[in-house]
Protein backbone atom coordinates (compact mmCIF):
# COMPACT_ATOMS: atom_id res chain seq x y z
CA UNK A 1 0.00 0.00 0.00
CA UNK A 2 1.05 3.41 -0.88
CA UNK A 3 2.18 5.98 1.73
CA UNK A 4 0.62 9.15 1.59
CA UNK A 5 3.47 11.03 0.61
CA UNK A 6 4.11 8.09 -1.98
CA UNK A 7 0.54 8.76 -3.31
CA UNK A 8 1.10 12.61 -3.48
CA UNK A 9 4.14 11.67 -5.89
CA UNK A 10 2.13 9.11 -7.96
CA UNK A 11 -0.81 11.68 -8.53
CA UNK A 12 1.72 14.98 -9.47
CA UNK A 13 3.51 12.95 -11.77
CA UNK A 14 0.03 11.78 -12.98
CA UNK A 15 -0.31 15.48 -13.54
CA UNK A 16 2.36 16.42 -15.21
CA UNK A 17 2.14 14.03 -17.80
CA UNK A 18 -1.21 14.66 -18.84
CA UNK A 19 -0.37 18.13 -18.80
CA UNK A 20 2.48 17.52 -21.10
CA UNK A 21 -0.08 15.08 -23.47
CA UNK A 22 -2.90 17.82 -23.70
CA UNK A 23 -0.79 21.29 -24.16
CA UNK A 24 2.29 19.83 -26.16
CA UNK A 25 1.44 16.70 -27.92
CA UNK A 26 -1.81 17.06 -28.31
CA UNK A 27 -4.51 18.55 -31.21
CA UNK A 28 -7.40 19.57 -28.97
CA UNK A 29 -10.26 19.76 -31.10
CA UNK A 30 -13.42 19.35 -28.88
CA UNK A 31 -15.73 22.58 -29.93
CA UNK A 32 -16.78 22.97 -26.11
CA UNK A 33 -13.26 23.42 -24.44
CA UNK A 34 -10.18 25.70 -24.37
CA UNK A 35 -7.13 26.30 -22.74
CA UNK A 36 -7.31 29.45 -20.48
CA UNK A 37 -4.23 31.51 -20.90
CA UNK A 38 -1.45 31.89 -17.93
CA UNK A 39 -2.60 34.71 -16.31
CA UNK A 40 -6.37 33.76 -15.94
CA UNK A 41 -4.79 30.52 -14.74
CA UNK A 42 -3.30 32.11 -11.96
CA UNK A 43 -6.32 34.77 -10.95
CA UNK A 44 -8.32 30.88 -10.72
CA UNK A 45 -5.61 29.42 -7.93
CA UNK A 46 -5.12 32.96 -5.99
CA UNK A 47 -6.74 33.43 -2.65
CA UNK A 48 -10.31 33.92 -3.92
CA UNK A 49 -10.72 30.66 -4.56
CA UNK A 50 -11.53 29.41 -1.31
CA UNK A 51 -13.94 32.58 -0.33
CA UNK A 52 -17.41 33.32 -0.01
CA UNK A 53 -19.53 36.57 -1.56
CA UNK A 54 -23.22 35.70 -1.10
CA UNK A 55 -24.76 39.09 -1.87
CA UNK A 56 -28.50 40.17 -2.59
CA UNK A 57 -30.49 43.03 -2.74
CA UNK A 58 -32.56 43.84 -0.17
CA UNK A 59 -34.53 47.31 0.15
CA UNK A 60 -32.99 48.50 -3.14
CA UNK A 61 -29.24 47.96 -1.32
CA UNK A 62 -27.00 45.11 -2.33
CA UNK A 63 -26.30 43.62 0.96
CA UNK A 64 -23.02 41.10 1.03
CA UNK A 65 -23.29 38.47 3.85
CA UNK A 66 -19.39 37.93 4.33
CA UNK A 67 -16.79 40.52 5.92
CA UNK A 68 -12.93 41.12 3.63
CA UNK A 69 -14.85 40.65 0.11
CA UNK A 70 -14.44 44.61 -1.04
CA UNK A 71 -11.85 43.24 -3.55
CA UNK A 72 -14.01 40.42 -5.01
CA UNK A 73 -16.69 42.95 -4.89
CA UNK A 74 -14.84 45.33 -6.95
CA UNK A 75 -13.70 42.22 -9.64
CA UNK A 76 -17.28 41.20 -9.99
CA UNK A 77 -18.82 44.83 -10.74
CA UNK A 78 -15.63 45.16 -13.16
CA UNK A 79 -16.47 42.09 -14.88
CA UNK A 80 -20.01 42.92 -15.16
CA UNK A 81 -18.59 46.12 -16.85
CA UNK A 82 -16.40 44.62 -19.52
CA UNK A 83 -18.84 42.24 -20.41
CA UNK A 84 -21.85 44.77 -20.30
CA UNK A 85 -18.75 46.23 -22.65
CA UNK A 86 -18.90 42.99 -24.63
CA UNK A 87 -22.22 42.30 -25.40
CA UNK A 88 -23.31 45.62 -25.38
CA UNK A 89 -26.32 45.47 -22.83
CA UNK A 90 -27.24 47.05 -19.51
CA UNK A 91 -27.55 44.41 -16.92
CA UNK A 92 -25.06 40.97 -16.70
CA UNK A 93 -25.71 38.44 -13.66
CA UNK A 94 -22.55 36.20 -13.01
CA UNK A 95 -23.39 33.95 -10.88
CA UNK A 96 -24.31 30.93 -12.49
CA UNK A 97 -21.42 28.32 -12.47
CA UNK A 98 -22.05 27.02 -15.39
CA UNK A 99 -24.02 27.29 -18.66
CA UNK A 100 -26.34 24.98 -17.59
CA UNK A 101 -27.07 26.41 -13.96
CA UNK A 102 -27.62 29.53 -16.13
CA UNK A 103 -30.21 28.31 -17.99
CA UNK A 104 -32.02 26.94 -15.10
CA UNK A 105 -31.54 30.47 -13.61
CA UNK A 106 -33.40 31.96 -16.61
CA UNK A 107 -35.90 29.47 -16.50
CA UNK A 108 -37.01 29.05 -12.70
CA UNK A 109 -37.01 33.33 -13.53
CA UNK A 110 -39.54 32.85 -16.09
CA UNK A 111 -42.20 30.78 -14.22
CA UNK A 112 -41.75 33.19 -11.03
CA UNK A 113 -42.12 36.19 -13.48
CA UNK A 114 -45.85 34.39 -15.14
CA UNK A 115 -46.86 34.11 -11.72
CA UNK A 116 -46.58 37.87 -10.43
CA UNK A 117 -49.56 39.05 -9.36
CA UNK A 118 -51.58 35.56 -9.01
CA UNK A 119 -54.39 35.66 -6.87
CA UNK A 120 -54.09 34.41 -3.27
CA UNK A 121 -54.33 30.41 -2.85
CA UNK A 122 -54.05 30.60 -6.98
CA UNK A 123 -51.50 27.14 -7.45
CA UNK A 124 -48.32 28.78 -8.98
CA UNK A 125 -48.24 28.15 -13.17
CA UNK A 126 -45.33 26.82 -15.40
CA UNK A 127 -44.68 27.87 -18.63
CA UNK A 128 -47.27 27.01 -21.30
CA UNK A 129 -45.31 25.88 -24.36
CA UNK A 130 -41.61 26.56 -25.09
CA UNK A 131 -40.10 26.42 -28.28
CA UNK A 132 -36.70 25.08 -28.50
CA UNK A 133 -34.19 23.07 -30.82
CA UNK A 134 -34.08 19.39 -31.29
CA UNK A 135 -31.85 17.24 -29.22
CA UNK A 136 -31.62 15.25 -31.72
CA UNK A 137 -31.04 18.18 -34.28
CA UNK A 138 -28.28 19.79 -32.50
CA UNK A 139 -30.09 21.29 -29.51
CA UNK A 140 -28.38 21.51 -26.30
CA UNK A 141 -29.12 19.36 -23.04
CA UNK A 142 -29.88 21.78 -21.37
CA UNK A 143 -32.37 23.47 -22.71
CA UNK A 144 -34.41 20.18 -22.53
CA UNK A 145 -36.83 18.99 -20.34
CA UNK A 146 -34.67 16.24 -19.26
CA UNK A 147 -32.08 19.14 -18.71
CA UNK A 148 -32.39 22.39 -16.97
CA UNK A 149 -35.90 22.60 -18.02
CA UNK A 150 -37.22 19.96 -15.78
CA UNK A 151 -40.42 20.85 -14.12
CA UNK A 152 -40.30 24.67 -15.54
CA UNK A 153 -43.01 23.54 -18.49
CA UNK A 154 -46.34 21.87 -18.29
CA UNK A 155 -47.30 18.86 -19.23
CA UNK A 156 -50.06 17.52 -21.93
CA UNK A 157 -52.94 15.14 -19.74
CA UNK A 158 -52.91 13.11 -22.37
CA UNK A 159 -49.66 12.16 -23.02
CA UNK A 160 -47.64 13.32 -19.94
CA UNK A 161 -44.81 15.08 -22.16
CA UNK A 162 -43.85 18.51 -21.25
CA UNK A 163 -45.31 20.81 -23.72
CA UNK A 164 -42.08 21.56 -26.15
CA UNK A 165 -42.22 22.50 -29.61
CA UNK A 166 -39.35 22.16 -31.67
CA UNK A 167 -38.04 24.50 -34.74
CA UNK A 168 -38.66 22.67 -37.74
CA UNK A 169 -35.63 21.87 -39.62
CA UNK A 170 -34.99 21.48 -43.52
CA UNK A 171 -35.14 18.37 -45.56
CA UNK A 172 -32.72 18.78 -47.33
CA UNK A 173 -30.44 20.25 -44.89
CA UNK A 174 -31.22 19.76 -40.88
CA UNK A 175 -29.01 21.89 -39.85
CA UNK A 176 -31.02 24.85 -40.94
CA UNK A 177 -34.76 25.93 -39.53
CA UNK A 178 -37.36 25.48 -41.96
CA UNK A 179 -38.49 29.06 -42.06
CA UNK A 180 -41.74 28.83 -43.84
CA UNK A 181 -42.77 25.61 -41.38
CA UNK A 182 -41.81 28.07 -38.42
CA UNK A 183 -44.34 30.97 -39.53
CA UNK A 184 -46.88 28.53 -39.46
CA UNK A 185 -46.00 27.01 -36.13
CA UNK A 186 -45.53 29.96 -33.93
CA UNK A 187 -48.71 31.65 -35.30
CA UNK A 188 -50.58 27.96 -34.19
CA UNK A 189 -48.89 27.55 -30.81
CA UNK A 190 -47.71 30.62 -29.37
CA UNK A 191 -45.35 29.64 -27.14
CA UNK A 192 -44.13 31.54 -23.93
CA UNK A 193 -40.72 31.41 -24.21
CA UNK A 194 -38.70 30.62 -27.52
CA UNK A 195 -34.48 29.42 -26.60
CA UNK A 196 -32.40 29.52 -29.32
CA UNK A 197 -28.90 28.11 -29.32
CA UNK A 198 -27.08 24.39 -30.05
CA UNK A 199 -24.32 22.63 -29.38
CA UNK A 200 -23.77 21.34 -32.91
CA UNK A 201 -23.56 24.61 -34.28
CA UNK A 202 -22.86 25.79 -37.24
CA UNK A 203 -25.32 28.03 -39.13
CA UNK A 204 -27.09 31.21 -37.96
CA UNK A 205 -30.04 31.18 -35.62
CA UNK A 206 -33.13 32.81 -37.12
CA UNK A 207 -33.78 35.50 -34.33
CA UNK A 208 -34.81 38.27 -36.20
CA UNK A 209 -36.92 36.47 -38.10
CA UNK A 210 -38.85 35.30 -35.17
CA UNK A 211 -38.67 38.89 -33.12
CA UNK A 212 -40.39 40.67 -36.06
CA UNK A 213 -43.18 37.98 -35.87
CA UNK A 214 -44.13 37.98 -32.37
CA UNK A 215 -43.47 41.42 -31.50
CA UNK A 216 -47.33 42.44 -31.98
CA UNK A 217 -48.34 39.38 -29.82
CA UNK A 218 -49.91 40.58 -26.72
CA UNK A 219 -48.18 39.59 -24.52
CA UNK A 220 -44.84 38.72 -26.76
CA UNK A 221 -42.91 35.56 -25.74
CA UNK A 222 -39.33 35.86 -24.24
CA UNK A 223 -36.53 35.57 -26.80
CA UNK A 224 -33.51 33.64 -25.45
CA UNK A 225 -30.68 32.34 -27.15
CA UNK A 226 -27.91 30.34 -25.38
CA UNK A 227 -24.32 31.21 -27.17
CA UNK A 228 -22.75 28.77 -24.82
CA UNK A 229 -21.10 27.58 -27.83
CA UNK A 230 -20.61 30.96 -29.70
CA UNK A 231 -19.97 33.39 -27.30
CA UNK A 232 -17.05 34.02 -27.98
CA UNK A 233 -18.02 34.66 -31.19
CA UNK A 234 -20.85 37.29 -30.39
CA UNK A 235 -21.16 40.12 -32.42
CA UNK A 236 -19.41 38.43 -35.42
CA UNK A 237 -21.59 35.83 -36.04
CA UNK A 238 -24.61 36.98 -35.01
CA UNK A 239 -25.39 39.77 -32.19
CA UNK A 240 -28.80 38.83 -30.64
CA UNK A 241 -29.63 41.63 -28.48
CA UNK A 242 -29.70 43.86 -31.77
CA UNK A 243 -31.84 40.62 -33.43
CA UNK A 244 -34.09 41.26 -31.02
CA UNK A 245 -33.60 38.71 -28.42
CA UNK A 246 -34.49 39.53 -24.80
CA UNK A 247 -31.85 37.53 -22.42
CA UNK A 248 -28.36 35.68 -23.57
CA UNK A 249 -26.76 33.05 -21.44
CA UNK A 250 -23.81 30.71 -22.24
CA UNK A 251 -20.81 28.82 -20.49
CA UNK A 252 -17.39 31.18 -20.59
CA UNK A 253 -15.14 28.80 -21.48
CA UNK A 254 -15.73 27.58 -25.49
CA UNK A 255 -14.99 30.01 -27.52
CA UNK A 256 -14.54 32.46 -25.01
CA UNK A 257 -11.58 32.89 -23.02
CA UNK A 258 -12.63 32.30 -19.93
CA UNK A 259 -13.30 29.78 -16.39
CA UNK A 260 -15.51 27.12 -16.71
CA UNK A 261 -18.69 29.48 -15.22
CA UNK A 262 -22.09 30.55 -16.75
CA UNK A 263 -23.38 33.69 -17.13
CA UNK A 264 -27.13 35.79 -18.39
CA UNK A 265 -27.07 38.89 -19.90
CA UNK A 266 -29.89 41.29 -21.16
CA UNK A 267 -30.74 44.68 -21.67
CA UNK A 268 -33.80 45.56 -18.29
CA UNK A 269 -33.69 49.37 -18.14
CA UNK A 270 -36.04 50.10 -15.27
CA UNK A 271 -38.74 50.79 -17.93
CA UNK A 272 -38.61 48.05 -19.38
CA UNK A 273 -42.01 45.91 -19.16
CA UNK A 274 -39.88 42.73 -18.31
CA UNK A 275 -37.20 44.51 -15.73
CA UNK A 276 -38.98 42.15 -12.80
CA UNK A 277 -38.01 39.44 -15.07
CA UNK A 278 -34.39 40.62 -14.54
CA UNK A 279 -35.29 41.00 -10.84
CA UNK A 280 -36.40 37.36 -10.59
CA UNK A 281 -33.63 35.87 -12.34
CA UNK A 282 -31.32 37.57 -10.41
CA UNK A 283 -33.46 36.24 -7.20
CA UNK A 284 -33.19 32.77 -9.06
CA UNK A 285 -29.22 33.25 -9.43
CA UNK A 286 -28.71 33.69 -5.46
CA UNK A 287 -30.46 32.41 -3.03
CA UNK A 288 -32.14 30.42 -5.71
CA UNK A 289 -29.32 28.25 -7.38
CA UNK A 290 -25.84 29.16 -5.44
CA UNK A 291 -24.48 30.01 -2.53
CA UNK A 292 -20.42 30.41 -3.06
CA UNK A 293 -20.39 30.80 -6.86
CA UNK A 294 -16.95 30.12 -7.19
CA UNK A 295 -14.62 33.15 -6.57
CA UNK A 296 -11.32 31.88 -8.14
CA UNK A 297 -13.18 31.31 -11.03
CA UNK A 298 -14.65 34.84 -11.33
CA UNK A 299 -11.75 36.63 -10.92
CA UNK A 300 -9.80 34.85 -13.94
CA UNK A 301 -13.23 35.34 -16.10
CA UNK A 302 -12.57 39.17 -15.49
CA UNK A 303 -8.94 38.63 -17.29
CA UNK A 304 -10.41 36.34 -19.60
CA UNK A 305 -12.74 39.47 -20.64
CA UNK A 306 -9.86 41.81 -20.66
CA UNK A 307 -8.39 39.63 -23.23
CA UNK A 308 -11.67 38.94 -25.22
CA UNK A 309 -12.32 42.87 -25.42
CA UNK A 310 -8.63 43.00 -26.33
CA UNK A 311 -8.46 40.84 -29.27
CA UNK A 312 -12.30 40.11 -29.62
CA UNK A 313 -12.23 41.05 -33.63
CA UNK A 314 -8.60 39.60 -35.17
CA UNK A 315 -9.51 36.29 -33.02
CA UNK A 316 -13.34 35.94 -34.14
CA UNK A 317 -12.24 36.58 -37.50
CA UNK A 318 -9.07 34.08 -37.66
CA UNK A 319 -11.83 31.29 -35.66
CA UNK A 320 -14.28 31.31 -38.59
CA UNK A 321 -11.64 31.51 -41.61
CA UNK A 322 -10.07 28.40 -40.29
CA UNK A 323 -13.55 26.52 -39.24
CA UNK A 324 -14.09 27.02 -43.26
CA UNK A 325 -10.20 26.07 -44.03
CA UNK A 326 -10.30 23.09 -41.98
CA UNK A 327 -13.93 21.57 -43.44
CA UNK A 328 -12.60 22.33 -46.99
CA UNK A 329 -9.51 20.62 -46.27
CA UNK A 330 -11.24 17.45 -44.86
CA UNK A 331 -13.75 17.48 -48.07
CA UNK A 332 -10.76 17.87 -50.20
CA UNK A 333 -8.92 14.56 -48.87
CA UNK A 334 -11.96 12.37 -48.83
CA UNK A 335 -14.18 13.06 -45.80
CA UNK A 336 -17.64 13.69 -45.99
CA UNK A 337 -18.43 17.39 -44.26
CA UNK A 338 -21.86 18.20 -43.18
CA UNK A 339 -23.29 21.33 -44.24
CA UNK A 340 -23.70 23.14 -46.67
CA UNK A 341 -20.66 23.40 -49.50
CA UNK A 342 -21.42 26.76 -50.96
CA UNK A 343 -21.77 28.49 -47.23
CA UNK A 344 -18.24 26.98 -46.44
CA UNK A 345 -19.84 24.06 -44.24
CA UNK A 346 -19.74 26.13 -41.13
CA UNK A 347 -20.18 29.80 -39.87
CA UNK A 348 -18.97 29.16 -36.72
CA UNK A 349 -16.09 27.47 -35.33
CA UNK A 350 -17.64 23.75 -35.30
CA UNK A 351 -16.45 21.15 -38.36
CA UNK A 352 -19.19 17.96 -38.49
CA UNK A 353 -17.74 15.10 -40.26
CA UNK A 354 -19.17 11.64 -40.98
CA UNK A 355 -17.50 9.05 -40.50
CA UNK A 356 -20.07 6.22 -40.91
CA UNK A 357 -18.65 4.38 -43.58
CA UNK A 358 -15.06 3.75 -41.47
CA UNK A 359 -16.67 3.16 -38.58
CA UNK A 360 -18.83 4.03 -35.50
CA UNK A 361 -18.14 7.19 -34.24
CA UNK A 362 -17.04 6.44 -31.14
CA UNK A 363 -14.18 3.90 -32.89
CA UNK A 364 -13.14 6.37 -34.57
CA UNK A 365 -12.91 9.39 -31.82
CA UNK A 366 -10.92 6.36 -29.69
CA UNK A 367 -8.36 5.76 -32.78
CA UNK A 368 -7.74 9.45 -33.67
CA UNK A 369 -6.94 9.81 -29.68
CA UNK A 370 -4.57 7.25 -29.50
CA UNK A 371 -2.81 9.23 -32.33
CA UNK A 372 -3.23 12.74 -30.36
CA UNK A 373 -6.33 14.19 -31.89
CA UNK A 374 -8.86 14.96 -29.80
CA UNK A 375 -12.74 15.07 -30.85
CA UNK A 376 -16.08 14.70 -29.79
CA UNK A 377 -18.06 11.57 -31.50
CA UNK A 378 -21.59 13.03 -32.37
CA UNK A 379 -24.90 11.68 -33.08
CA UNK A 380 -25.76 13.30 -36.26
CA UNK A 381 -29.61 14.53 -37.43
CA UNK A 382 -30.42 11.14 -38.80
CA UNK A 383 -28.94 9.07 -36.00
CA UNK A 384 -31.55 6.89 -33.97
CA UNK A 385 -29.49 7.25 -30.38
CA UNK A 386 -25.93 9.20 -29.47
CA UNK A 387 -24.93 5.14 -29.03
CA UNK A 388 -24.89 5.05 -32.62
CA UNK A 389 -23.67 8.32 -33.80
CA UNK A 390 -22.28 8.14 -37.26
CA UNK A 391 -20.03 11.60 -37.24
CA UNK A 392 -17.55 13.51 -35.40
CA UNK A 393 -17.89 17.44 -34.59
CA UNK A 394 -14.14 19.27 -33.71
CA UNK A 395 -13.79 23.00 -33.09
CA UNK A 396 -10.90 24.95 -34.03
CA UNK A 397 -10.75 27.67 -31.75
CA UNK A 398 -8.56 26.71 -29.03
CA UNK A 399 -5.73 25.38 -31.67
CA UNK A 400 -6.33 28.77 -33.09
CA UNK A 401 -5.43 30.46 -30.01
CA UNK A 402 -1.84 28.41 -29.97
CA UNK A 403 -1.59 30.07 -33.80
CA UNK A 404 -2.75 27.78 -36.26
CA UNK A 405 -4.02 29.43 -39.76
CA UNK A 406 -5.64 28.24 -42.46
CA UNK A 407 -2.25 25.94 -44.11
CA UNK A 408 -1.88 24.12 -40.90
CA UNK A 409 -5.35 22.98 -40.47
CA UNK A 410 -4.57 22.14 -44.23
CA UNK A 411 -1.97 19.81 -42.85
CA UNK A 412 -3.86 18.43 -40.13
CA UNK A 413 -6.38 17.78 -41.73
CA UNK A 414 -4.22 15.12 -44.00
CA UNK A 415 -3.51 13.84 -40.70
CA UNK A 416 -6.91 13.02 -39.52
CA UNK A 417 -7.55 11.74 -42.72
CA UNK A 418 -4.61 9.14 -42.80
CA UNK A 419 -6.34 7.88 -39.46
CA UNK A 420 -9.77 7.83 -40.25
CA UNK A 421 -9.57 6.30 -43.91
CA UNK A 422 -6.71 4.40 -43.75
CA UNK A 423 -6.43 3.67 -40.05
CA UNK A 424 -2.81 4.93 -39.88
CA UNK A 425 -0.48 5.46 -37.25
CA UNK A 426 0.36 9.10 -37.47
CA UNK A 427 1.25 9.72 -33.62
CA UNK A 428 4.86 10.97 -33.81
CA UNK A 429 3.76 12.89 -36.74
CA UNK A 430 1.23 14.67 -34.98
CA UNK A 431 3.42 15.19 -31.11
CA UNK A 432 6.32 16.81 -33.99
CA UNK A 433 3.73 18.75 -35.69
CA UNK A 434 2.17 20.15 -32.19
CA UNK A 435 5.83 21.94 -31.31
CA UNK A 436 4.90 24.53 -33.98
CA UNK A 437 2.38 25.43 -31.62
CA UNK A 438 2.56 25.74 -28.11
CA UNK A 439 2.83 29.34 -27.89
CA UNK A 440 -0.92 30.89 -27.07
CA UNK A 441 -1.69 34.30 -28.45
CA UNK A 442 -4.53 37.05 -28.38
CA UNK A 443 -3.40 37.70 -24.67
CA UNK A 444 -0.02 39.33 -23.02
CA UNK A 445 2.68 38.21 -24.55
CA UNK A 446 4.65 35.35 -22.53
CA UNK A 447 7.85 38.03 -21.39
CA UNK A 448 5.34 40.42 -19.78
CA UNK A 449 2.73 37.53 -18.36
CA UNK A 450 5.18 35.27 -16.50
CA UNK A 451 6.67 37.85 -14.30
CA UNK A 452 3.20 38.97 -13.35
CA UNK A 453 1.94 35.16 -13.39
CA UNK A 454 5.16 34.49 -10.40
CA UNK A 455 4.21 37.62 -8.28
CA UNK A 456 0.78 36.05 -8.19
CA UNK A 457 1.73 32.47 -7.45
CA UNK A 458 4.32 33.73 -5.03
CA UNK A 459 1.71 35.37 -2.82
CA UNK A 460 -1.06 32.44 -2.73
CA UNK A 461 0.71 30.72 -0.29
CA UNK A 462 1.45 31.79 3.24
CA UNK A 463 4.47 29.38 3.61
CA UNK A 464 7.26 31.16 4.94
CA UNK A 465 10.29 31.45 2.17
CA UNK A 466 7.84 30.10 -0.53
CA UNK A 467 8.23 32.96 -3.06
CA UNK A 468 11.68 32.86 -2.90
CA UNK A 469 11.93 28.92 -3.34
CA UNK A 470 9.22 29.50 -6.23
CA UNK A 471 11.22 32.10 -8.39
CA UNK A 472 14.04 30.12 -7.86
CA UNK A 473 12.53 26.67 -9.14
CA UNK A 474 11.06 28.78 -12.01
CA UNK A 475 14.08 30.26 -12.90
CA UNK A 476 15.93 26.78 -13.14
CA UNK A 477 13.10 25.46 -15.08
CA UNK A 478 13.77 28.92 -17.48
Amino acid sequence: MLSFAEKIQALCEKVERNNTWRQKESFNLIPSESTPSLLVKMCEISDPAGRYAEHRTMKGEEVYFYQGIDFIREVEREAQRELGKYFECTDVELRPVSGQMANEVVFKGMVKFINRGKAEGQLTRRLRLVMNNDLTKGGHLSSQPMGALFNCVEEDPQTGKENVLNFPVLRENPYKADLKRLVELLDEHRPELIIFGKSMFIYQEPVKFVADIVKSWNPPPVIMFDMAHVLGLYGAFQDPFKEGADVVTGSTHKTFFGTQRGLVAGNFPKASPLRNLWLDIRGRAFPGSTSNHHLGTLLGLLMATYEMNEFKKKYQDEVRANAKAFAKALKDKGISVEGDEKDGFTETHQVLIRVKSFGPGQAIARRLEENNIIVNYQALPDDETFLESSGLRMGVQEMTRFGMRAKDFDELAGYLAAVVIRNKNVKEEVKKFRQNFLEMGYCLPAERAIPLAARIIATAFPHPGFAARFVENLQKLA
